[in-house]
């Protein structure tokens, strides 16, 4: 995410940060690098011009001219810029104090929204509350379908009427079904077409007339870069959003749906979709991403993938046992598994400061399937007593776990890298981290 956008625009900061004064002239070549960046990043040409504009205003001001760390001034008011143009602050799904909540999502056909409709269930799900999907795709062949085996996984129940043929008046009387279950919840899951056109407004208009929503939400694709922008604005003039969901953001390199749509169509985003798994939806926070895009990581989202990921009173005997030094492999492999929860690692170094910038590490997922694999042919006397896999045991364990016997030596000598590892943070000491174990 963001990956060709933190590159450029990271050369392009690089030449202000080791001036130690700034000048009209060195602030225009770097702005000029930056606005190509973003432009190749398919960021609206007017937020573009807007933002350097401002960049340059801001950063030829007084405060910044006299400043001791002019470079780094700089830096920090291309920071709030960015997080400027995708808007302020982040929103969670507001639950009404007298229920249900009844959240309605818009949007064309294959931008996701059913996918997104179950992903929203999950996190109110998670917040322990209840509620129900209500399938209102009327034309979509199979549409009620998809959205029942989604819903299973959350798990909510889905209300459909396959006889009816009027979306609002079935979006009604599921309304009215939540209602009498006494449910916290609806999420409504509309049906879309290939492009804007009057009759699918029309339709989304008289759903949304006939529940009157507390949230009415666009769901687009953020791969489609300009295209979701437009669309964004489209729906906001037309129906009126109270924000947006983007989507297949896990796969958009360039990020300028999510730098422009704020700007352009004054919706804000509200959350993106990071995976195709139903945990892969984040809040948006703009201040979050707009670190994430300098190449500053971003703490705060690492910390609450942790503490979705790892339980509380696990992470306290771990704790324990680093303590009096009885780790195990066994333990070891608990930790991988903990850590893959939280996403593919290239995802997680990312979310780390600075980490982003560093060359020539590698990482290689498949190395932690390896270890998995290795670490499950051993004998649970094995895992607890690594010091007793000797030649003979080794050879087993290789041909057990489908890898080779210079894997397992590897793997051993990695654990006891790591159990000293902990033993050095015992005496206040560190050192690298399972460098080695990441990288290939």
């Amino acid at each position: 995410m963001f990956s060709e956008l933190s590159e450029k625009l990271d050369l392009a900061l690089k030449k202000m940060r080791g001036h130690g004064k700034i000048s009209e002239k060195n602030v225009t070549e770097a702005l000029k690098d930056a606005r190509l960046a973003l432009l190749e990043a398919d960021v609206n040409y007017k937020v573009v011009k807007r933002f350097t504009e401002d960049v340059k205003a801001k950063a030829l001001g007084e405060e910044v001219l006299t400043s001791i760390t002019p470079g780094q001034q700089f830096v920090k008011i291309v920071y709030d810029e960015l997080a400027g143009i995708m808007g302020t602050g982040a929103r969670e799904i507001a639950l009404s104090p007298e229920p249900p909540t009844v959240i309605l999502l818009a949007g064309l056909q294959g931008s996701g929204k059913t996918t997104a409709a179950a992903k929203l269930a999950r996190r109110l799900v998670a917040r322990g509350k209840k509620g129900m999907l209500i399938a209102a795709d009327i034309y979509r062949p199979a549409a009620i379908e998809q959205l029942e085996t989604l819903a299973r996984a959350v798990p909510v129940d889905v209300f459909y009427d396959k006889e009816e043929k009027d979306a609002a008046l079935i979006v009604r009387r599921g309304i009215e079904r939540v209602r009498r279950l006494s449910l916290d919840f609806a999420i409504v899951d509309t049906a879309g077409r290939l492009h804007v056109d009057e009759e699918m407004m029309a339709e989304v208009r008289a759903i949304k007339e006939a529940v009157r929503p507390h949230e009415t939400m666009l769901v687009a694709d953020g791969m489609t870069g300009q295209d979701a922008v437009t669309m964004a604005s489209e729906f906001s003039s037309a129906l009126g959003i109270d924000g947006v969901i983007l989507t297949k953001m896990d796969g958009d390199e360039r990020g300028g749906a999510a730098l422009s749509i704020k700007s352009v169509s004054g919706a804000p985003i509200r959350y993106i979709g990071v995976g195709e798994k139903l945990d892969a939806l984040e809040v948006f926070h703009p201040e979050r991403m707009a670190s994430r895009i300098l190449g500053m990581g971003d703490v705060l989202t690492l910390v609450e993938k942790a503490q979705d990921a790892i339980d509380e009173k696990e992470a306290e005997k771990l704790q324990k046992k680093i303590l009096k030094e009885t780790f195990s492999l066994e333990d070891f492999l608990d930790q991988i598994k903990q850590v893959k929860k939280m996403g593919p690692l290239e995802d997680i170094m990312g979310l780390i400061p600075g980490m982003s910038k560093m060359k020539g590490i590698n990482l290689d997922e498949g190395a932690m399937g390896r270890v998995e694999a290795i670490i499950s042919s051993m004998t649970r006397q094995e895992r607890l007593n690594p010091d007793i896999i000797d030649g003979s045991r080794r050879k087993r364990i290789a041909a057990g776990s489908g890898t080779r016997v210079q894997d397992v030596n590897r793997l051993l000598k990695d654990f006891q890298q790591v159990r000293k590892l902990f033993k050095n943070m015992k005496k206040g000491k560190m050192s690298g981290l399972m460098r080695s174990f990441l990288t290939g």
